[in-house]
């Protein structure tokens, strides 16, 4: 199931880079062609650009290729090295959690209570902000597959 999610996610991505970047031109064009760029083509990237930061977080967590520092892994024994990921993979799914699920679906809510919608192209500021739960949820789910992992290989 990970594999599918990998490849859905990674193409989901690769879509939404691609239509990104149809529409930057699209506002290039409209700006220096027609002397007037669209007023909706800057907000729709920007959109996209949220969309494609926050879910590929999620999908690099997937990859495990976030952030990190090599320095006291190599120097560990085995046992260590895998209480150690255990460890940092509970401290990632912990901040998911409270950060991107809690913290975004509150942002969530809020703004569709609010009724807020964005300015150009009249979408519910509610839809633009899911994607941090979304991605919160993804990141769980690759850590617990990860602590899955480390636990049968153990």
């Amino acid at each position: 199931m990970r594999k599918q999610i990998d490849k859905i996610l990674g193409n989901f991505l690769a879509l939404l880079m691609g239509i990104m970047t149809l529409d930057v031109l699209w506002g290039v064009f409209t700006r220096y062609a027609m002397g007037n760029q669209s007023g909706w083509s800057e907000e729709l990237a920007r959109f996209l650009l949220i969309w494609i930061g926050i879910l590929g977080a999620a999908y690099a967590a997937g990859q495990d290729m976030h952030l990190s520092i090599e320095l006291l892994m190599p120097k560990l024994q085995k046992k260590s090295q895998i209480r150690l990921k255990l460890l940092i993979s509970f401290l990632i799914a912990a901040f998911a959690f409270t950060v991107m699920v809690i913290g975004g679906g509150r942002l969530m809510y809020i703004t569709q209570v609010l009724g807020q919608l964005s300015p150009a192209l009249r979408v519910p500021m509610a839809v633009v902000y899911s994607v941090a739960p979304l991605s919160g949820i993804l990141v769980i789910y690759y850590k617990a597959s990860d602590v899955v992992t480390l636990l049968q290989n153990k």
